[in-house]
């Protein structure tokens, strides 16, 4: 074949391409603008379309038949096919040069989920009016003695009723230094409270007013939390008037380790609900209207870090303080801090969990047995400590005069040693 009526027949092969993809496009349109006609003749749709909102407007079918008619001038004559099965469906349009394909606009797009699916937060309202009578208001002033004058503080804090005799639970925080301190239930009474016993270590205080059959709250489970589930905070936040503030929330961690100026809380659990000024010693609950956690803290330079004391840890507290009017608890001689990859690869550990001893009691249990400053413990009673919380909480389910087997490392030698317990001292 000559060069160039090879060239032609090319120059054909690629018109005729060219004529069938601009065939597809113009079947496309089409589609589109039968579709829209179709729609615009739906039963949510006026009647009459040049009349529509009061202004003259062009209809529909006028702009298909320039469609048709510039596509016979182009040599792409349309047909109307069969009617639809469906009334509610437009047309197919044939076109000539593709062998009976109908083309018929259809939306890809999966159907949008209804409204109702993506609002399943259940209400609360419930809840709350369940929960709401135990929770009480509490105001203390304290008297500060300067050179002169005498200077009266006042602050304000929220507490649960444990029992229905009196009973309130509540931060001891919120009471330390407290000369007057007054109850406020939900029904508005109010009364004068008497510290029954307080326990630093955990930030708890139990307090007592003069009445019975009171409504109380449900100690749950905090064990049985899962990072992720809801939770709701109550509170006197900021001490407004009408009623505790409620907020929603979730666990954001558990077993949290927070360092104050009154010593470090263990086995806290972190929440985003939101814990304000006044919130302190209310209770953070589960959607079954358990309380699992008392809010105590929150981290000011952060936003959604609250911190409440699990009720796993504060119940044998709280038994405590009510039998007891202090926490009994033993005691090991010895103060230590976590092991991190850091400290263990700067001290040249050949563990990676345990307790490092950093400060001991020259008479006390642990040092009578021969534990020494820089030790590391890893286990009590065979039981891993992989830090201070779990070393702490295991440490305070033995009995005072109990002997542990406390497992530990010595200049990278193993060790076990027998530590007999003694009473810690109350502050």
């Amino acid at each position: 074949m000559p060069f160039d009526r090879y060239f032609a027949h090319g120059y054909h092969e690629y018109m005729k391409t060219s004529r069938i993809a601009l065939a597809a496009a113009l079947a496309l349109t089409l589609a589109v603008f039968a579709l829209a006609c179709n729609q615009s003749t739906a039963d949510d749709s006026p009647s009459d379309l040049s009349t529509f909102s009061g202004e003259p407007v062009q209809a529909a079918t006028p702009v298909l038949e320039m469609l048709q008619s510039a596509a016979a001038q182009n040599g792409y004559v349309t047909s109307p096919g069969a009617p639809a099965a469906n009334a509610e469906e437009p047309a197919p349009f044939l076109l000539r040069g593709i062998p009976n394909t109908p083309y018929i606009a259809q939306s890809t797009s999966p159907a949008p989920p209804p409204v109702g699916a993506l609002t399943a937060l259940p209400s609360i309202a419930s809840l709350v009016d369940e929960i709401e009578p135990a929770v009480v208001s509490i105001s203390v002033e304290s008297v500060s003695r300067g050179m002169f004058f005498d200077f009266t503080d006042e602050g304000a804090g929220t507490g649960a009723v444990i029992r229905p005799d009196g009973y309130i639970v509540t931060n001891f925080h919120v009471i330390q230094g407290a000369n007057d301190i007054q109850v406020t239930l939900a029904n508005g009474n109010t009364y004068d409270a008497d510290v029954v016993g307080y326990d630093i270590i955990t930030d708890l205080a139990v307090l007592k007013i003069d009445d019975d059959n009171l409504a109380t709250i449900r100690m749950g489970d905090s064990d049985a939390l899962d990072v992720g589930d809801w939770v709701v905070a109550l509170g006197n936040a900021l001490a407004l008037k009408g009623g505790p503030t409620v907020t929603l929330g979730i666990v954001s961690a558990r077993g949290r380790t927070l360092s104050t100026d009154r010593g470090d809380l263990y086995d806290l659990i972190q929440t985003d609900a939101a814990i304000n000024d006044g919130n302190s010693g209310g209770p953070l609950i589960n959607l079954q209207g358990e309380v699992i956690g008392i809010n105590t803290a929150i981290i000011r330079r952060a936003q959604g870090i609250g911190f409440a004391i699990s009720s796993t840890a504060a119940q044998p507290i709280i038994n405590s303080l009510i039998e007891h009017g202090r926490v009994v608890r033993p005691l090991i001689g010895l103060t230590g801090a976590d092991v991190t990859p850091a400290r263990a690869n700067q001290l040249g550990l050949n563990v990676d969990e345990g307790i490092i001893v950093t400060r001991m009691t020259l008479d006390g249990p642990a040092y009578e047995a021969g534990i020494r400053v820089g030790d590391v413990i890893t286990k009590l009673n065979d039981i891993p400590t992989p830090d201070m919380a779990a070393f702490l909480t295991l440490l305070w389910t033995f009995d005072i005069g109990q002997e542990v087997q406390v497992e530990y490392i010595h200049e990278n030698e193993t060790q076990v040693t027998g530590v007999t317990l003694i009473e810690r001292p109350s502050l």
